[in-house]
């Protein structure tokens, strides 16, 4: 398991955390999905092997943030 923690842009309400943790956490090889809106980040655990990361920040992004 792998440990990432990403800026995201974007976010500002409990229907932004929704919104990444569902669509994240559909992913294969996801074990945590953690958005913290003050800090404007994703926590992720994650089997790469499974879903890289790249992978991981499309989906944020085509939920309508920017992963910076």
């Amino acid at each position: 398991m792998e440990k990432t923690v990403l800026a995201v842009e974007g976010m500002s309400c409990e229907h932004c955390v929704n919104a990444i943790t569902k669509a994240v956490k559909a992913l294969p090889g996801i074990a945590k999905v953690a958005v913290d809106l003050e800090a404007k980040s994703v926590v992720l655990e994650y089997d790469s092997s499974k879903t890289p990361l790249d992978k991981i920040k499309a989906e944020i992004e085509e939920q309508g943030y920017d992963v910076l």
